[in-house]
């Protein structure tokens, strides 16, 4: 490394730390302008995937009187975040989203990014719920979706966010994945019975029809709990 490369270098770093103060000057001014929305900045931010610049930016966009929506749906659709519905001769055409607000897609989808490589969340379970059928780009404008409905509903109600859990899914649809589950193991060759267990450990909880009790595959001719090949 000659003389001049490290000239060059001194300048960029000088400009790298110039930048870096510039940004923490406009962070706290902007923290400044938010404290008297500092409720709503931190409602936000109970959402996974949701720090605070994302609140902030989120907040700009759409304010937080949320009465200005008619509902969540509204919401989204003006965002550009809803599915389209293009149908001819009663043919589905297309399935793309509208154009809308594209600051709000583009720091949303960053938002929807970040949810999805969080650890035992909702969000994170939908999006690989979803990359399994659409793919992953669908899949974050999907979990953007559900990230504004939430957002509105935080603002609209002022209570924090709970999360649904990353078994959501198969608590809410618990007897389907069973069957399902059941028909890949009998497509492996296998013989199945189901029969509920005496114990439960870890109930589910009722998600708007009977609470559906734990169950465990017993393969004929193998232990109850031991999968395996049915015996000859």
């Amino acid at each position: 490394m000659s003389d001049h490369h490290r000239y060059l270098l001194q300048h960029l770093l000088e400009h790298k730390r110039f930048i870096e103060q510039q940004v923490a000057e406009v962070e706290m001014q902007i923290e400044r302008q938010v404290r008297p929305i500092q409720e709503e900045v931190e409602l936000l931010r109970t959402i996974p995937g949701v720090e605070k610049v994302t609140a902030w930016s989120l907040i700009a966009e759409i304010g937080v009187n949320m009465e200005q929506f008619a509902s969540a749906r509204h919401l989204v659709s003006w965002a550009g975040l809803c599915p389209g519905s293009h149908e001819s001769a009663g043919k589905q055409k297309s399935g793309k989203t509208r154009r809308g607000n594209q600051a709000v897609r583009r720091f949303l989808c960053q938002a929807a990014w970040a949810a999805s490589r969080s650890r035992k969340t909702y969000l994170a379970a939908q999006f690989r719920r979803f990359s399994q059928r659409i793919g992953r780009k669908r899949s974050l404008i999907a979990v953007a979706h559900t990230i504004l409905t939430i957002a509105y509903h935080l603002l609209h109600r002022k209570q924090t966010y709970q999360d649904l859990g990353p078994d959501y899914f198969e608590r809410s649809h618990a007897e389907s994945l069973q069957k399902s589950l059941v028909r890949r193991l009998e497509r492996l060759g296998n013989i199945v019975i189901l029969q509920p267990t005496h114990k439960e450990s870890l109930p589910y909880p009722k998600m708007g029809r009977d609470a559906v009790s734990r169950r465990r595959v017993v393969f004929e001719g193998a232990t109850a709990c031991r999968c395996g090949t049915p015996s000859p």
